[in-house]
């Protein structure tokens, strides 16, 4: 028999950054891509997820261009950013546990500028972790040759076997995440390194070179066209 209450799926999109290394006039999450912001492709893809229960976004206290770059938006909005990613996170997803979120439904972390994730890539990796005993993360396996930079010169070669790139979504339960990131160090970079921190193995599942993270001035102009084509 299946349990009364099953676990649900929340999808959390941390929205306050400012994006220094895109060369945008103001976060990159708003500049305009392939007729619409940044966050609304993202956001229209993690509507396509019918698994999930809500969608939340979280925005810096004083953001207040949200609104008019997505009018369209039917999920939850909170502003309860942070200075860092993992503070940002973490007010979200104390933002779920106010609106009925418990500590065994699962949170679907996504980046705002990983904006040509597809349905089906998420729905992998829900199929893939739903029972797990951690949860996991969309990644890559490493296919090209890693160099070691120090000064702008090689200083070494790295051993690219066993390596993975990581990407989002990644799926952990509210309750073991909102352990990791009190535990981890402000600055980590992702929540699969801070529930790592507290000794599990999260789950890697297989993504894709598309689901890039818009980060440099010249992804811009690869994701406009990767949007374009598929339209």
């Amino acid at each position: 028999m299946p349990p009364p209450n099953p676990p649900r799926f929340y999808a959390l999109v941390p929205c306050a950054g400012v994006g220094s290394r895109a060369g945008t006039v103001g976060p990159k999450q708003y500049a305009p891509l392939a007729g619409a912001a940044v966050v609304a492709h993202t956001l229209r893809a993690l509507a396509r997820v019918g698994r999930l229960a809500q969608v939340l976004v979280v925005l810096s206290p004083d953001d207040d261009a949200f609104e008019a770059h997505v009018p369209a938006f039917a999920g939850w909005v909170s502003r309860a950013g942070g200075e860092s990613r993992a503070a940002t996170v973490a007010g979200g997803l104390g933002e779920l546990a106010r609106r009925g979120a418990r500590h065994d439904d699962w949170v679907l972390v996504h980046d705002a500028a990983r904006c040509l994730v597809r349905a089906e890539w998420i729905d992998a990796l829900i199929d893939a972790c739903s029972d797990d005993p951690v949860g996991g993360l969309l990644a890559l396996p490493v296919a090209d040759t890693l160099k070691d930079e120090r000064d702008g010169r090689v200083h070494a070669t790295v051993d690219r076997a066993h390596k993975w790139q990581a990407q989002t979504p990644q799926m952990f339960r509210l309750g073991l995440l909102q352990e990791a990131l009190r535990a981890a160090d402000p600055t980590v970079t992702d929540e699969a390194a801070a529930v790592e921190a507290l000794g599990h193995s999260p789950r890697l599942v297989r993504g894709a070179l598309e689901n890039f993270k818009v980060t440099f001035p010249n992804d811009f102009d690869l994701a406009d066209r990767l949007l374009r084509t598929r339209a």
